[in-house]
Parts: C-alpha cells; sequence; structure tokens
C-alpha cells in the first residue's frame, strides 16, 4: 500500500517518518521554495526525496567561455536539489562567479568543485548557457546528452557535424516547449529583457551618460516620458509594463492583432496601441524621449521598422533600446555593442545595442534558467533518462536537434546541406 502524505513544513518529516504503521510515505514540501533567492541567504534545506528509475543523473556545468556570458544554469539550492537526490553534479571552478555565486556555495550544496573542463565533460550530461566551442566539443564523449543554446544564425557547419560524428544528443534550449505549448526560457529571458530595457533607458537619460537630464516617469507639473515600444511580445509587454509603472506615456505597435489585444487587455483601453504605419508611427518616434525595438518577425532576420531618417527626425539625446539586436535589430542605424562599451551616439542619438542583456542582470537571469531546467532535469531523471523523455515529451523533441548523432532540426539541415531525420519516427512514435 502507498500513501501520499502532503505537507507544508520540512520539520514534520523526521516526526512522520518515525511512524511504521505503513511502510511507504511519499512527503510532498509544499511551503518550502528551494529555488527561490531568499533560501540562499539560509542553511539549504533537506530536500524531499523522489525515485529515480535508472539512478542519479550525472550533470557537468563548464564555466562559460563566450565572451560577457555571466549567467549559470544551476544555483546552488537546485544543486542541493539535486545531490539530495542521488545525483552529481561537476562544477568547474568560477562557474557561478560572474552571477555571484561562490565555489564555497556549490561545495556545501553538494556539488563537486574541479579545475579543469576535462574534468566536467566526463560527465553524462553536460549543461551550459552558450553553444559549445570546437575546444569544448573536442573535450565531450560519445553519446552525451548536451543542454545548451543553439543559436541557429550563428551556428557553424563544422562544430555541427563535429557533434554528430561523436553521436552526441543536443537539445537547445530556447526551442523547447512546456506542456502549454510556451517556450519556458525564451519567454523568461524576454521578461527581464523588457523590464531590464526600461531601467537601462532610465538610467541613459540622466546627465550621467550624457542624457538629457531626464528622470524617467511622470510627476505632477511635469510632462511624462514619452516611450515607444515596438512588438507586444513578451519583451514588448514587460517593457511596456515597467514603463507605466515609472509613470511614462507608452505607445506601443506590432502588426500581430492578437498581441496587440492581448496587451491592451492586460494594461487598460488608455495604452495607445497601433499596427505599424509608417506615418503613424514616424510621428510617434519623433515625439518619443525612448524607443524599445522588440520585434522578432518571422523570419531569421529581425525587421528594420525604424529607419535613419526617423532616427534623425529624434529629439536630441534621446534613447534607443534595440532588443532585437541579436537578430539583426529593429533600427537601421544599429551596431552590435557590447556591456563594456554599450552605447554610441548617432545622429545625437543615444543607441545600446547589447545582444545578451539578460547577462548585465546574470544573477536574476540564474534563478529564472534554474526553475525552469530543474523540474525538466528531475523529470528527465524520474522518467529514466534521456530516451524515455524524449518519447514521452513532445515539447522536448521540438527542442532536440541532434539524436543520437543524426540532424533532425530541418532549418539546420536545409541550412547546411544535411540529411534530415523526423525524430518522432527515431524515437518510435508511429511504430
Amino acid at each position: 500500500m502507498c500513501i501520499f502524505v502532503i505537507v507544508g513544513v520540512l520539520d514534520l518529516l523526521e516526526v512522520l517518518t518515525t511512524l511504521d504503521l505503513v511502510k511507504n510515505i511519499h512527503f510532498v514540501a509544499l511551503s518550502k521554495n528551494i529555488l527561490s533567492p531568499e533560501s540562499e541567504a539560509q542553511t539549504l534545506p533537506q530536500s524531499v526525496q523522489t525515485h529515480h528509475k535508472n539512478g542519479g543523473l550525472s550533470i557537468g556545468i563548464p564555466k562559460e567561455v563566450t565572451f560577457q556570458e555571466n549567467r549559470v544554469p544551476l544555483t546552488p539550492a537546485a544543486v542541493a536539489y539535486f545531490t539530495s537526490n542521488g545525483h552529481q553534479i561537476v562544477i568547474e571552478s568560477g562557474a557561478g562567479r560572474n552571477a555571484n555565486f561562490s565555489d564555497i556555495q556549490f561545495s556545501e550544496a553538494g556539488a563537486q568543485i574541479v579545475y579543469s573542463n576535462k574534468e566536467v565533460y566526463q560527465c553524462e550530461t553536460i549543461l551550459k548557457i552558450d553553444p559549445p566551442t570546437l575546444s569544448e566539443i573536442e573535450l565531450m564523449k560519445t553519446g552525451q546528452l548536451l543542454i545548451s543554446a543553439l543559436q541557429i544564425n550563428q551556428m557553424d557547419s563544422v562544430l555541427l557535424r563535429k557533434l554528430m560524428e561523436k553521436k552526441i544528443n543536443a537539445m537547445a534550449y530556447e526551442y523547447l516547449e512546456d506542456d502549454g505549448g510556451t517556450r519556458p526560457i525564451i519567454r523568461a529571458m524576454s521578461e527581464i529583457a523588457g523590464t531590464a530595457s526600461i531601467l537601462i533607458a532610465a538610467e541613459y537619460l540622466n546627465n550621467t551618460h550624457v542624457g538629457k537630464g531626464e528622470l524617467l516617469g511622470g510627476f505632477a507639473g511635469v510632462p511624462p516620458t514619452q516611450v515607444v515600444v515596438i512588438g507586444a511580445g513578451a519583451v514588448g509587454e514587460f517593457a511596456t509594463k515597467a514603463a507605466m509603472g515609472l509613470g511614462a506615456n507608452v505607445k506601443v505597435f506590432d502588426n500581430n492583432m492578437y498581441r496587440l489585444r492581448r496587451i491592451q487587455k492586460s494594461f487598460g483601453f488608455h495604452l495607445y496601441t497601433s499596427t505599424i504605419q509608417p506615418q503613424v508611427l514616424k510621428s510617434a518616434v519623433a515625439s518619443a524621449d525612448v524607443v524599445i525595438g522588440a520585434l522578432a518577425g518571422n523570419t531569421a532576420r529581425s525587421p528594420i521598422v525604424i529607419t535613419e531618417e526617423m532616427v534623425m527626425s529624434m529629439r536630441p539625446h534621446s534613447v534607443l533600446i534595440d532588443v532585437a539586436i541579436d537578430r539583426g535589430g529593429n533600427f537601421e542605424t544599429s551596431e552590435v555593442t557590447n556591456h563594456e562599451k554599450p552605447i554610441f551616439h548617432k545622429h545625437d542619438v543615444i543607441h545600446y545595442c547589447v545582444p545578451n542583456i539578460a547577462s548585465r542582470v546574470s544573477r536574476t537571469a540564474s534563478y529564472t534558467l534554474s526553475n525552469v531546467f530543474t523540474p525538466m532535469l528531475d523529470e528527465m531523471a524520474q522518467l529514466g533518462g534521456f530516451g524515455e523523455f524524449l518519447r514521452m515529451k513532445a515539447g522536448v523533441r521540438k527542442g532536440t536537434y541532434l539524436y543520437r548523432g543524426s540532424l533532425t532540426n530541418k532549418n539546420l539541415a536545409d541550412k547546411f546541406s544535411i540529411k534530415y531525420h523526423d525524430i518522432d519516427l527515431m524515437v518510435g512514435l508511429y511504430m
């Protein structure tokens, strides 16, 4: 007989487990969020034990080598959860330093700290933020599972073929979907980028960065800041929320009527929304203090909706934040910048065009990533490993671009003229 007891306080576990009236008791803690930032300041809690079919996972987390990538995929609290459930976590020394997580925190959570990435790449599963470099792929073993970003526009055929040669299983986390059809990583990073874009705009409007000397928002007797948001997706939604929360006057442009209706429903009919009509947009940009570019479009490259002529018509020292710069950008005048030199001036307008805005708030972004990866990996372990996880979860198949070295992403197959394999057939769904 198996009885499930739901408890709200972890301290009751010890008391309840002394009862020998039944043999199998499974506890689920409801009130303790082990992944919250607050838990880091306290002693890491003893995690609830869960059953895993094929034993524990072996997860390696290398230190990122990509320029200005500051995030880490698991927090110490998440590591504590995994290690207390019999999983092995191997972390390269310094992997969490730029997100303000120390080796000591990870070690106390049960992780094995190593000082060579060679040791990390001995694990069965490699979990990282950015795609692997050629030198990192050289360290990988046949049949490993790689979970990282794909960044399809920047993928090199040499790297892809090297992964195929080693018969790697590879999941691109930006394409993974949950049971509701949402891409949780993209959604989360977009929410962060949208909120951060307004805070960045507020920073560059003040005198410190040769801005207008204005405080973003609205105050009695002072005209509110004029903010134009291009794109009504997750980035645009959270940029709008942040700007309106500060009292700014916001106008949102998008050609997707569903998104416009949704954002107007969220913030009320006093929010100005419009489809992207050149003359209407030109007039709004000319009077704007801040313009946020957050329109992804339906192609590999983001559409250019703000021409150089429109930029020239803007008020001096206005601010452009091009969140879509990682896919080419929404402004004709955009040029890729970085966190060390994030802005440039063109036509007396401040341009902020850093591709990885979420890395600017790396600790918050790391918590968000960890909150997605932790239940995903835990479910994979409970289902018995990657193969069964892939077969059972359609959203995981959508994010998998290599299965046993075979290419299962049609866009990559078309881009590099490599044979494409239907992943549903490969995992036996149609057999």
